[in-house]
């Protein structure tokens, strides 16, 4: 009989490394957006000299939360305060298991006191699903999830639109599009601008640091309002340049967010039993899986809490909320640290050579972006010791560099040198790897956000913010 819950899944499987790490799913997919408009070297050089325009439409769940408890739920589900969350705002909503671990993150819109719009990725989307089946909150959901990555052919159809416009020519672009200027609207804040005969949402958002707008509204009006963009970016004399789903990834690795931490999900027992009871056989947490040099027979291993990712800052211990009490045990704890991690050049440079020598060649390093699991975890070392794990990785044009983005122990300083282990220690069953060896990158701990204009100019937030 077929498995029909993540907990068969498992069950078949023996334990949940094993399941993610011989996961048959493939590369990870950005779906629908092309991979390259012009080319993604120059793709990345647009967000910051020029301007650029990301169809965000299909990569991300949106779920709308809306009825007369929908605050005091969505409170109860994720770590943030609601208590300065007004009408026309946006939040980076986070919400934890009982046992403190990330599930994943999505932006939440307030746009009624009585509805929210959640958009991010799946994790986040299904704890929320699951936790308004068992509690008794006056809410209702609805989900979109995203675009099918292979679609093969098949329609595609979204409840919304979604584009952000950014870069330091970005401003030329928005007095044109409205007509004159739009209006300063403070940062994580929505208001309303005009694009051409529509008038449309905008959030005010930057996610390399630059400035930037991300607007959306009626899937319907897409085309519309994409031709409109791109009219008035010619017409204001900017060089806006569309971004394919090659380079759009690499954005993060200037800023400074780690999109994809392994769902903390596969342990714990009561609620968490439950949830994983409750999660279909083809669900994300499924079907995902882990890449990297890191292995490690306890699932626990890879997950991470909100102190690790930054995000601690902003968690309403005033409120109640699940996961509190293992979050409050945490908070004085000497936890991990987000960092980014330069490779060093000689290093990598002989990892590319491997693959023009004749036998058994280190993994495949793919550019911009080598990530080939939904999650993944390389081994960061320092005299012998484990002391970190690197978690997205990309190069970036605009530094000649490749960077990761990860997590070390809290000792460990900026300028530090540490050894990142690359490729793979065993064959698994991923389609993503091919047979290699594994290589010792040096890489060098670096300030996050690693680019200056984020590090000087973004507004004070979890890529900023010290704890």
């Amino acid at each position: 009989m077929a498995a029909n819950n993540l907990s068969a899944v498992l069950k078949a499987h023996g334990n949940a490394v094993k399941l993610l790490r011989n996961s048959k799913i493939g590369m990870y997919v950005y779906p629908v957006v092309a991979p390259e408009f012009s080319n993604w070297r120059s793709e990345q050089m647009a967000w910051r000299h020029s301007a650029v325009l990301f169809d965000q439409t299909h990569h991300m769940d949106e779920l709308i939360v809306e009825g007369p408890d929908a605050a005091a739920f969505l409170e109860h589900v994720g770590i943030n305060s609601f208590a300065n969350f007004d009408l026309n705002r946006a939040k980076h909503f986070v919400p934890v298991t009982p046992a403190g671990h990330v599930i994943g993150d999505m932006i939440i819109f307030r746009e009624r006191e009585d509805k929210f719009v959640l958009v991010g990725r799946a994790p986040t989307a299904n704890w929320v699903k699951f936790q308004a089946a068992i509690n008794k909150y006056r809410v209702r959901l609805t989900h979109d999830p995203r675009s099918d990555s292979r679609p093969d052919g098949k329609a595609i159809y979204r409840t919304h639109y979604r584009f952000q416009i950014q870069g330091p020519d970005a401003n030329k672009i928005f007095d044109k599009i409205n007509g004159g200027p739009v209006p300063d609207i403070k940062f994580f804040h929505v208001d309303w601008i005009k694009i051409g005969s529509r008038r449309v949402q905008a959030l005010r958002h930057g996610m390399a640091g630059a400035p930037g707008l991300e607007v959306f509204g009626p899937y319907a009006d897409k085309h519309y309002i994409q031709s409109t963009i791109i009219e008035a970016a010619r017409d204001a004399g900017v060089d806006l340049r569309l971004v394919g789903a090659r380079a759009y990834s690499t954005n993060t690795l200037e800023s400074g967010w780690i999109p994809s931490p392994l769902p903390g999900i596969y342990t714990g027992d009561g609620m968490m039993q439950d949830y994983r009871d409750w999660l279909g056989a083809d669900s994300y947490e499924a079907v995902g899986s882990i890449g990297g040099s890191f292995v490690s027979d306890k699932i626990e291993d890879y997950y991470v809490n909100p102190f690790e990712l930054g995000y601690g800052f902003y968690i309403g211990w005033k409120k109640e909320f699940i996961g509190k009490p293992a979050l409050t045990k945490l908070k004085d704890q000497k936890n991990r640290q987000k960092v980014t991690l330069e490779w060093n050049r000689d290093d990598l440079l002989k990892v590319v050579a491997s693959q023009f020598e004749e036998g058994l060649a280190y993994k495949w390093i793919d550019f911009p972006q080598p990530n080939y699991a939904s999650t993944n975890a390389d081994t960061l070392m320092s005299g012998g010791k484990m002391v970190g794990m690197s978690m997205f990785n990309g190069y970036s044009y605009n530094e000649r560099c490749m960077l990761s983005l990860g997590v070390v122990n809290h000792d460990v300083k900026i300028g530090d040198q540490l050894t990142l282990t690359w490729g793979e220690p065993e064959t698994t069953g991923k389609t993503s790897t091919e047979p290699h060896k594994q290589a010792e990158i040096r890489v060098r701990v670096a300030p996050t956000p690693y680019a200056r204009e984020a590090r000087e100019h973004y507004a004070d937030s979890w890529r900023t913010k010290k704890e």
